[in-house]
Parts: C-alpha cells; structure tokens; sequence
C-alpha cells in the first residue's frame, strides 16, 4: 500500500511517499511544494494544485493522509491556509483516493508513543522510522512523513479516521 502524508500549507506544503509492505516501511519520495509570497493568491493556490496533481498521478498512492489544521493566534493564517488545504484535498479526492486526517496528538502519540512530545522527538523518530540518514528538511517535510507513518500504523483502524 502505498500513503501520501501531507502537511497543509500554502508558503511549504510537505509531502512524503511511503510504502507500507507488511509492518514495514519504504520511503519512495518527500519533499515540498514551495509557494513565493508575491505571488498572487490564485497562482499560488493554482501551484500547490499543479505540483500536488503530478506528484499523485506520478506515485499512485491509495490513501492520502493529512495533519487536522491547529491554530491558536492568526485567523488571517488560518483562513490562507485553510484555503490552500481545500485545494490539497480537493486534489487527492479529484484523483479518487481515500482521504484521512490526523491530529497533532494522535500523529504524536503513534509516532514517538507519547501524545505531548516535542517536535524536536517526532522527527528524530521519523528518522529512525523510515531508516533515513536526516532528519528530513524542512520541518513541513517531517511532519508529512511523520502523518504517513500515522496513517500506515493505523490502518487496521481506518475506518475511524476518513475525513466525512
């Protein structure tokens, strides 16, 4: 089975590929997709859609996972990037996978096995997870494995994570 782990964004939207054989994992591709801020909105919007489609159509990925948006100050940063991660999930559901989301605790707890540890932790364990020689690059790339690594842990349990 192969999961797409994506961390919403509109400047960074982390991605990563994994490949789930058995209870182990193969990394087949992450990365970014980088918007600039002078940009126009709609063309960044347009990017992240463009980029995320070929990435999708070149790796085929069955399910695609996604990071729940958390934020306590910006509404302006909310708003932006709640619109950019309608364009990520519109995408994925264009291209008829199944579409999951996560919580930062839940993604946490499955990956480092404690609900409150520190970023610093998740990636660390990404890194020993997915046998990489780095912590991936930057953080948005992390975190978007670290949600594929979630979604491949839980997918006996699926059913309970599909985005309605």
């Amino acid at each position: 089975m192969i999961i797409l782990g994506i961390d919403p964004g509109l400047a960074i939207v982390g991605y990563g590929f994994i490949e789930l054989i058995g209870n182990k994992y193969r990394v087949l591709d992450y990365g970014a997709i980088l918007t600039d801020s002078k940009m126009e909105f709609p063309m960044r919007l347009e990017k992240i859609y463009r980029d995320l489609n070929r990435l999708i159509e070149k790796y085929k990925p069955d399910d695609v996972a996604f990071e729940e948006l958390f934020f306590n100050k910006n509404v302006k940063t909310a708003i932006t990037v709640s619109h950019a991660r309608g364009v990520e999930v519109l995408c994925a559901k264009i291209n008829n996978k199944e579409l999951f989301e996560y919580t930062p605790l839940q993604i946490k707890q499955a990956v480092v096995g404690y609900g409150r540890a520190e970023k610093r932790q998740v990636q660390e364990m990404v890194k020993i997870i997915l046998n990489l020689k780095e912590i991936p690059k930057p953080d948005d790339v992390a975190d978007a494995l670290a949600v594929a690594i979630t979604h491949g842990s839980s997918i006996k349990f699926k059913e309970q994570f599909r985005m309605k």
